[in-house]
Formats: C-alpha cells, structure tokens, sequence
C-alpha cells in the first residue's frame, strides 16, 4: 500500500521549521530517521498532510557532556550511540541497550528523540530514559521547556509534545563514578519488538544505593516507571534480597496484556527476572 498525497518541506533553519509547525499544526508530522513515521504513513495508520523533514536543519546532531549531563540533539541515530566512546564508557545502560533496537537498518537511520515523540509502549529508548531519569528539550513558539520523559510519555502514541513543537534534545544526568546498568529484552527473533524487556540503573554511593532507576517496556499502555521498586532500593544495601524485592515490585507496577506472545502471568514473571537479573548486574558493574 502507498501512502496518502502529502506535501514535503525540508527546512535549513530551526526557526523555518517551527514557522512551518506552527502554520500547519496537527496537519504536520516531523521526519527524523522515518522508522516509525513511514511504515505508519505506508499502511495509512498516519497521513500527515504535511512532512516536515528536520535533517537539513544543522546543530541538532551533537553527543556532548555539559554541566553533568549527557545531551543528545534530535538527529543522532541510535547507530552512533551504539558506537560512541562517550556512551560505552558513561552511560552502561544505554550502551546495552542500543545494539538490541531493532536491526542495523533501522538503527542507522531511527533517532533516539524520534522514538521518544513516537511513544510506542514496546519502544526501547523510552524505558531507557524511564530508568535514567531522563529529560527531554520541546522547542516552540514560545521558546524551549524541559519535560521529564516520564511526563512526556503519557499513553499508546501519545506524547505532552504540542503540535507546534519540535523535540530538539534529549538530556540525561552524568552518573557517579560507581555506575552501572543493563538492558535485558525478550523477543522473538532478532529485531523484533519486545514481547518485554527491562531497564535498570544503579548508583553506589558509600556502600549502599545512592540512586537506582527501573523501567518496563511492552508491559503496559506506555513505558513504564517502577517506582515503589526504586524506592525500595534508595539508601539499601545492594544485596541480593534487596534485589529480589525490588524485582517483585517491578513485575507489581506492570500492566501486561495476555496475547499470543505470552501471558499475563508470563510477562509479568519475565520482569522479575529481568530486573533481578539487571540489579546484580548493574552492581557487579559498579564495584568492578
């Protein structure tokens, strides 16, 4: 099937492409990597009006650190970050978790930011972000605001993103230097979306847990935050039944649907296992 008529502008500024946005509103979708939007536009699940194409516009394609965070613009494909130095030796959540996105196909064109605004609930990068406390920059009319993503991502497909706004930057806060963390996901075969899969960060701060992060993908009508298990581990010892119990909390918070993936039951045992499994993990990497 062929998408339906629409018409195509390629900006070379920021401020073109708002102006763009801001003229056509809903009747606009914005084009990074297409990974999402085309399959969709293909089957007419989506028929935009109008294409905005962001990959002319310079200065959104950047992996820096600057004041203790990680900032990534709206153009870096989930590729570079698989192979980026700064990702490997920083951020160990990340880096497990960009080789299992997908295929090298998508990975080489699909972008971090352009899965965040797609918000699909078996996305990967948004639990990521979910576990990392992640932030995301919308650039408007108005000028820029920061949304956390557990606020950005608020149901299938949906995003706190306005239709005049454009998500320029991803931003994650620096680790400490005892830091680790993992990305485990059930799939059917290679390149298929998670049946589930599981984010976790930790943080050792002194012996105990400074900071720790959970997030569920394909488990419920959006990624997910397992924060009664977060919570549960701030300021614990990291031992293993500290662990289990964060895991039992986890597979708690999830929302799994029975489907011909799996049960519910199934699914929900499967994020047990991975957060336990993540955790010890994460604290290997932390005390290395």
């Amino acid at each position: 099937m062929f998408s339906a008529p629409f018409d195509y502008a390629a900006p070379t500024s920021l401020d073109e492409a708002l102006s763009l946005l801001a003229e056509r509103g809903d009747e606009a979708k914005v084009l990074a990597g297409g990974q999402s939007l085309v399959p969709l536009m293909r089957l007419r699940f989506a028929t935009p009006e109008l294409l905005v194409d962001i990959n002319r516009i310079p200065g959104l394609d950047s992996i820096e650190e600057a004041d203790a965070e990680l900032r990534i613009g709206a153009l870096v494909r989930t590729g570079e970050l698989e192979g980026a130095e700064l990702i490997a030796e920083r951020y160990p959540t990340m880096a497990a978790a960009a080789p299992l996105i997908s295929d090298p196909l998508v990975r080489n064109l699909g972008t971090l930011a352009g899965s965040l605004a797609h918000a699909d609930p078996a996305g990967d990068w948004g639990a990521v972000m979910l576990a990392l406390g992640g932030r995301v920059v919308a650039t408007g009319p108005s000028g820029q605001r920061e949304i956390a993503v557990e606020e950005l991502l608020q149901g299938p497909f949906t995003t706190a993103l306005e239709p005049t706004e454009l998500l320029t930057e991803v931003r994650v806060p620096a680790p400490g230097p005892r830091a680790g963390g993992a990305y485990l996901k059930l799939e059917r075969k290679v390149g298929d979306f998670a049946t589930v899969a599981a984010a976790v960060a930790l943080e050792l701060d002194d012996g105990r847990v400074g900071r720790a992060g959970i997030g569920l993908t394909a488990v419920g009508p959006q990624n997910l935050k397992a924060r009664a298990a977060e919570e549960a581990l701030a300021g614990s010892e990291p031992t293993d039944e500290a662990f289990e119990k964060a895991a039992r909390l986890a597979a708690e918070a999830a929302e799994p649907a029975s489907d011909l993936r799996g049960s519910a039951e199934y699914k929900r045992e499967t994020v047990r296992v991975f957060v336990r499994r993540g955790l010890l993990a994460a604290r290997e990497a932390a005390t290395a």
